[in-house]
């Protein structure tokens, strides 16, 4: 992949006019509308269209005030508009600040605070939300709904397109200038504002192409929406599903099995909470899907039997794909779900981690001691030997380089070595094996540290994993770091009998000089998840209610 002169003139936008004029009667957007006897009513967009239609909302953006360096609140759910703005944002280059709306209202207003946009781009309720909480009631000097206004306050995302697009001068934008601001879950702690900047976006787009082998013309069916933009930039058609994507573990399978046969889906992407929903689907009523080139599903760590589930449902020479990152580097790592079925899953369910595949040629990674301090300079951090647990630290085209307003956050995380390359500390745990695959053994915030030794999460749940009955496992430290009690906490398979789930769980603890320290084994009927992806554990939350049990 080239390597962009720093601060040279680019747009993450251009790709998509890039592909408008490649493609222009290509269908860029499909928002499917009804189901129907002989399929489904939609409404569809192509990609001159789309092009077109950007174009004017950013001279509407532009006459406004609304231009390069704006920060922009933007809480649009996923359908025309959506797409239209975001790419309108860039063109104008403006910075579009993305905030996962179920984080909870506390932790969203803190957020908006802390972003200080000076616009925000919302829906009805959200503007509603915004004038009923204060939400940036500081910093915002106007406002844009989709939807009706409310009070009639503000502008309308119709009067956007009033403005002559002759008018536009579009910005010249450079590598280095700030593109969006996106929040992080805060699943493992508070939401942090990832500074992206358009060298980050282009050499996304890039890696996802060259990768997985991405074409334009593919079909997408993308259920986690900041994946969605992508595929203009990748010249693929979006699928948008009917669901509440915010709770994509309760996505209706028939539902997303119709729209992939419907509309012949080539790529699909989901959280491991919502291929766990599908994949028991498929498997329930033996449908296949070998339309379907490739699946994608990342987030948080998926359970080999989803991978082997969505096998049976795929031709063999498709794949489902795990790649791992963050929302501070990403893509770092991928493995296909081929080679990681036998002895790989093997290796999870014996406690050896999740295995998350070999770094990208583009990135370089290296496993430093585990620390809670900042480090400066990289080559302070050292190094661990193969097959020793540490702190997993990424380069590369994508990593990005800093927290909005948060410097002790930044530092905690950022290292730079002698050639001024910034890394990431991941705050994952894991360890290199001799074929330079990456595993995942957990976060290092959720490490159990007890006075006989270190328990890490993913190593010690992989086997409990295993037994029948269990469909997930956490395991949580109740107490101060270095004198932590150990607790498993059991989300069970309904129906399943919990005395033998207990005795054979025991048995596999047993079975490891560490975790047979474990002395509570737990039921809890369901585990609290995070928003995004409704897969990643919130262990604070579980150790505060162990807490609270006694």
């Amino acid at each position: 992949m080239p390597i962009q002169q720093r601060n040279a003139p680019i747009n993450i936008a251009h790709a998509l006019t890039r592909q408008a004029e490649a493609q222009p009667e290509t269908v860029a957007l499909i928002l499917p509308q009804k189901r129907t006897a002989d399929g489904w009513s939609d409404r569809r967009w192509s990609y001159r269209e789309l092009d077109e239609l950007t174009d004017r909302l950013a001279a509407g953006l532009q006459a406004r005030g609304i231009g390069k360096g704006t920060r922009v609140a933007f809480m649009v759910p996923p359908s025309l508009e959506f797409f239209a703005l975001f790419f309108a944002l860039f063109k104008a280059g403006a910075v579009p600040v993305l905030i996962d709306p179920g984080i909870g209202l506390k932790p969203l207003k803190t957020c908006l605070a802390e972003a200080a946009p000076e616009v925000f781009i919302g829906v009805t309720r959200a503007q509603l939300a915004r004038m009923v909480l204060g939400w940036a009631r500081g910093s915002v000097r106007q406002t844009i709904s989709v939807g009706s206004r409310p009070f009639w306050r503000g502008l309308k995302y119709a009067d956007l397109l009033s403005t002559r697009i002759e008018n536009f001068d579009p910005p010249e934008v450079g590598a280095d200038d700030e593109a969006a601001i996106l929040f992080t879950s805060g699943s493992t702690g508070i939401p942090k504002g990832v500074v992206y900047r358009h060298r980050m976006f282009a050499a996304q787009v890039e890696l996802l192409r060259e990768t997985f082998g991405i074409e334009p013309g593919e079909v997408d069916l993308p259920t986690f929406p900041p994946f969605a933009l992508f595929d203009p930039a990748l010249g693929m058609t979006s699928v948008i599903p009917i669901m509440d994507f915010t709770r994509p573990a309760q996505a209706d399978p028939d539902m997303l099995v119709s729209l992939i046969e419907t509309y012949g889906v080539t790529h699909l992407f989901g959280s491991p909470a919502l291929m766990n929903t599908l994949s028991r689907h498929l498997e329930k009523h033996h449908i296949r899907i070998p339309g379907v080139r490739r699946a994608l599903s990342a987030g948080a760590p998926v359970p080999p039997s989803v991978i082997e589930r969505m096998h049976t449902a795929l031709d063999p020479w498709s794949d489902i794909h795990t790649p791992y990152g963050a929302t501070e580097a990403l893509p770092v790592a991928t493995v296909a779900g081929r080679e990681l079925v036998g002895e790989l899953s093997d290796g999870n369910r014996s406690g050896k981690g999740i295995c998350i595949g070999r770094a990208l040629e583009a990135n370089e990674v290296r496993i430093i001691p585990i620390s809670d301090q900042p480090i400066d300079l990289t080559e302070y951090a050292g190094e661990v030997p193969d097959g020793e647990i540490g702190e997993i630290c990424v380069a590369g085209p994508t990593v990005t380089d800093t927290y909005w307003k948060r410097e002790q956050q930044t530092r905690e995380a950022k290292m730079t070595d002698s050639q001024g390359r910034v890394w990431h500390r991941m705050g994952d745990l894991g360890w290199q094996d001799a074929d330079g695959r990456l595993w995942f053994c957990g976060r290092k915030s959720e490490r159990v540290v007890t006075p006989e030794g270190t328990l890490f999460t993913e190593c010690v749940e992989g086997p409990v994993n295993a037994v029948e009955g269990v469909f997930r496992s956490a395991l949580v430290g109740i107490g101060e770091k270095g004198r932590q009690e150990p607790v498993i906490v059991i989300e069970p398979e309904p129906g399943a009998d919990q005395a033998a789930i207990e005795a054979s769980v025991r048995e596999v603890l047993s079975r490891d000089w560490l975790a047979r320290e474990i002395r509570r084994v737990l039921f809890k009927k369901e585990f609290p998840v995070d928003i995004r992806h409704n897969a990643k554990i919130r262990r604070r939350e579980l150790a505060e209610w162990v807490a609270s049990v006694g």
